[in-house]
């Protein structure tokens, strides 16, 4: 059995959870800011679909990307370079998480319920959570949102609805990050796309270490005043 948690903010030591879901920590509480901040900042995330109790999760091995270790492969530097778009960070909050939340393939549904992102809305609104949006000809065509504190930035998820919207936003986000002295960005579980752009896995132990020292520094509230515009090709 898991713990169920109650009105205070305080979560299980993460060596308490499980292997088998990997990192299923607790259930319940409730999804404020400040208990999302807390628990950001002790390495857990939410993921639960609706209907079912917040789920409360801290895996490990972690997939994470060192901003210094962003890979662009030479197809999608040819796109980044010849594509005509426009970047903005925390333009359209609201619009990326519902990009985020909208069916893909044959998938039928969503973790990213209309609770997540009246929580993750207001976090923005108190400049922790960020948006990075692509627009062609002033349509929002991908993007992707995630927390940042101190010099720590968690992903959460990301959309395309054309051909390498989400690529080329993210490539612009982690650039942006590096240079403003964030040291790691958390993309929580392996996936292979990630693992293309250079993320790899890390202990927990790991993980903490460098989080702890990350999050202490100052944080570097929203919004954040990115603008690109590519014209594309001459």
């Amino acid at each position: 059995m898991i713990p169920w948690l109650d009105h205070r903010h305080q979560f299980p030591p993460l060596a308490q959870a499980l292997l088998e879901p990997n990192g299923l920590l607790a259930a319940g509480g409730d999804l404020s800011p400040s208990r999302l901040l807390a628990a950001y900042r002790q390495g857990i995330f939410p993921w639960f679909m609706p209907g079912e109790p917040i789920l409360w999760w801290s895996p490990s091995p972690r997939m994470v990307l060192f901003p210094d270790e962003l890979h662009i492969h030479r197809s999608l530097a040819k796109v980044i370079r010849n594509k005509a778009y426009r970047i903005t960070f925390d333009t359209a909050f609201r619009d990326v998480m519902a990009g985020c939340a909208a069916p893909r393939g044959e998938q039928a549904g969503t973790w990213i319920s209309d609770e997540m992102i009246e929580a993750y809305a207001a976090l923005h609104h108190a400049g922790y959570a960020h948006s990075f949006e692509c627009w062609i000809d002033d349509e929002l065509v991908g993007g992707l949102y995630g927390m940042a504190i101190g010099k720590m930035f968690y992903g959460e998820s990301m959309f395309a609805r054309r051909a390498d919207a989400s690529k080329i936003t993210f490539v612009h986000a982690v650039q942006w990050l590096a240079a403003q002295g964030f040291g790691l960005i958390d993309c929580q579980m392996h996936t292979e796309h990630l693992a293309r752009f250079g993320a790899r896995e890390i202990s927990r132990d790991e993980f903490m270490q460098r989080l702890t020292q990350l999050t202490a520094q100052n944080d570097v509230l929203g919004p954040w005043p990115y603008r690109y515009e590519s014209l594309g090709a001459a």
